[in-house]
């Protein structure tokens, strides 16, 4: 039997979600195939939760001593949403101790995380993106070289976060000054990105059996302004799969979403967001933890397949075994 850690939590806003989507891979990975721990970290400890009681975890060998049974894990499913599970320290981490997981390697982590430098790579591979611009938190504030590169509408975002904490769409000059003060309490650099007017679609991919696969393109439609926290997670949208698109764009939304996974060198489960403006896709972001809670798209696209999350997240933990077999 494997020993299998999801770990959830996390260095910032995002731990609610992470512990929703690590409540449900705990839930779906049990099984006579596994022994599942659920590890806990956040800024303060790291600790496995025992039949209701903490152990902490020994940092230098990520094992747990529970009575006098030392416990090792063969595989970690990393369900941790921002800092240390997508922006790959975590992973840099479990590579030094040769521990496989079920996410993208720390190099593949560390790019997509930074949404601005991701962005900027596939430009210059020639992915389709929204114009953005760079502001670091001791950077001097230019509105008017802002809006001159960018225009308006834009939104104003953390460049390494996500679940959409501390992301304004600015319509008005005098709105932007607050929205970049928003956003710099999230991180201390922010990413101003020109509006774009279309549909939003997200596609889910997996490589599991060494097969490039993509889940059915779901369509994402607001109630609010935006894709906003609210609209993601407190029920202000319709997350409608198979998105309501053509057949032609639904292949060209997925064959782009397995290029960009390429070009990114992601692995495992991965997700990849997108604007269609005048029926081309223009990529958002790319997610290397996506939310895998009951309710999330990943989930939403797998049920569509008639894959169930117990089937989905066995095959995540067995594509990571299969990395040092």
């Amino acid at each position: 039997m494997k020993n299998i850690a999801v770990v959830m939590g996390g260095y910032s806003a995002e731990e609610v979600i992470s512990f929703k989507s690590g409540e449900v891979v705990l839930t779906h990975l049990q099984s006579h195939e596994f022994e599942v721990y659920k590890i806990l970290i956040n800024n303060e400890e790291w600790s496995v939760i025992h039949h209701d009681k903490a152990y902490p975890i020994n940092k230098t060998d990520f094992s747990i001593m529970i009575g006098t049974q030392k416990i090792t894990f063969d595989v970690v499913f990393v369900a941790i949403h921002g800092s240390p599970g997508e922006d790959g320290i975590l992973q840099h981490y479990l590579d030094r101790l040769h521990i496989p997981y079920t996410t993208s390697g720390y190099e593949a982590a560390k790019l997509s995380f930074n949404k601005g430098k991701c962005n900027d790579f596939l430009r210059s591979k020639g992915i389709l993106c929204a114009q953005s611009y760079l502001l670091q938190e001791d950077q001097k504030i230019n509105i008017d070289d802002i809006i001159e590169k960018i225009g308006l509408p834009c939104f104003v975002k953390p460049n390494k976060n996500g679940s959409s904490f501390g992301i304004s769409k600015v319509s008005q000059p005098q709105e932007l000054l607050k929205a970049i003060h928003t956003a710099f309490r999230h991180d201390d650099e922010i990413l101003i990105e020109t509006f774009l007017k279309g549909t939003e679609v997200t596609c889910g991919i997996h490589n599991f059996n060494r097969t490039l696969t993509t889940f059915p393109a779901t369509e994402i439609v607001s109630e609010n302004d935006f894709f906003d926290f609210e609209a993601k997670h407190n029920g202000k949208s319709q997350e409608i799969t198979p998105a309501r698109i053509s057949k032609d764009l639904a292949k060209k939304v997925a064959k782009k979403t397995k290029e960009i996974y390429q070009l990114l060198g992601l692995d495992g489960i991965a997700r990849i967001d997108y604007i269609i403006q005048q029926g081309q896709p223009y990529v958002i972001e790319a997610n290397t933890v996506p939310g895998l809670s009951e309710e999330s798209i990943i989930p939403q696209q797998a049920k569509q397949l008639g894959i169930s999350l117990k089937e989905l997240f066995t095959a995540a933990v067995k594509h990571a075994l299969k990395k040092v077999n």
